[in-house]
């Protein structure tokens, strides 16, 4: 963290034109020399008066001072485009950030990493194939970057987590600024291991224009990106569409055609994105081997467990239908259900049907 990244970051200029005068300068300290400290003309013989003038409305030392002070207190770090623990993959596009605020370990995000973005109100079946998903991604030692939000990233994030995976979370705030609220735990356990990162100055608010801007970062950051569950004007959609103006592949786990929810990700199978149908699916666009049995942990089943599958066939069935053969509590059923899915025993389909998972066409196949 340095006042000059944070004054910077603060001018009011694009991210292109920033780029472009931190690579002439090679840092912003320099920058800072040229057009505050020195006055030199180097930017008004340029024909740049009105960068210029932004760089020193920009400059106001006492609030720098105050922030960077908040910023240290709080472990924010800061990176900008010419340092080496700048993601590398980000250096590729003329828009990414100048500046990154970032809390956590940011170097190993130059490792391979997927994408999961997806609705934020998401069904049970959405919220499951993000953990399913999520967790064998994490398995196999690739990275998940996601936005934090409700819903499809949360659980993407959250699938990272408990399976020792690191995780990285790009926010559409600034970085002490935890949205949704009820994230917070979520935020704090990111961090033991994996990155939080934002474009934003600290303090700023999650205004809704942020998360458009934060998109290109997530998909900037990733390898693949994969959509589960998205509107038609889903958010997720622009996250996509930023994948593919940088050359990067989409990937869509196709939902059903009664579901609004779906309509997003369906629409983008049917203008030519990839369709996620299992895991191998998704590993013959990467460079590595997908190793399924790192993901088995133990799939020892109890007597309740047992019971459940016995009623569970290759036909769908509802859950409804499950509890009155089981005479199983609801609540407990919904647990021993979700169990099940982990251990990669049953499926959850539309509507709160489930299904007996063959090896043939289940999604962590």
């Amino acid at each position: 963290m340095n006042i000059y990244d944070l004054w910077f970051a603060s001018v009011k200029v694009s991210n292109k034109i920033k780029n472009n005068i931190l690579k002439k300068f090679k840092g912003t300290k320099n920058i800072y020399i040229h057009s505050i400290y020195n006055n030199d003309s180097i930017f008004l013989d340029s024909g740049y008066s009105k960068i210029y003038d932004e760089l020193k409305k920009s400059w106001n030392e006492g609030r720098l001072k105050d922030l960077m002070e908040y910023s240290l207190e709080e472990g924010i770090e800061t990176v900008n485009c010419c340092e080496k623990n700048y993601p590398y993959k980000l250096k590729n596009y003329d828009d990414s950030p100048a500046i990154l605020f970032y809390k956590g370990d940011i170097d190993i995000l130059n490792n391979l990493s997927i994408a999961i973005v997806g609705a934020r109100d998401c069904s049970l079946y959405g919220k499951n194939a993000a953990l399913l998903i999520g967790r064998e991604i994490s398995a196999n030692n690739l990275n998940i970057i996601s936005g934090m939000a409700r819903g499809i990233d949360s659980c993407a994030h959250r699938a990272a987590i408990e399976n020792d995976g690191y995780t990285c979370a790009v926010l559409g705030s600034g970085i002490d600024v935890v949205y949704p609220r009820e994230n917070r735990g979520l935020y704090e356990d990111i961090l033991k291991k994996g990155c939080v990162i934002s474009e934003f100055i600290p303090k700023t608010k999650p205004y809704p224009y942020n998360f458009p801007m934060r998109n290109r970062i997530i998909s900037g950051l990733s390898d693949v990106v994969i959509v589960i569950e998205a509107g038609d004007k889903s958010g997720a959609l622009i996250t996509a569409g930023c994948a593919l103006e940088q050359g990067k592949d989409v990937m869509a786990v196709p939902g059903s055609i009664f579901s609004p929810k779906s309509k997003g990700a369906n629409n983008l199978i049917r203008e030519g994105a990839y369709v996620f149908t299992c895991m191998e699916d998704l590993f013959q666009m990467l460079p590595v081997e997908y190793t399924k049995e790192k993901c088995v942990k133990d799939h020892r089943l109890n007597a309740e467990e047992e019971k459940i599958c016995k009623i569970i066939g290759h036909i769908p069935i509802h859950i409804d239908e499950i509890c009155r053969v089981t005479d199983i509590d609801i609540k407990r059923l919904y647990e021993l259900l979700f169990e099940l899915q982990l251990k990669g025993e049953i499926i959850c389909l539309q509507g709160n049907y489930y299904a007996k998972i063959e090896d043939n066409q289940d999604i962590i196949k």
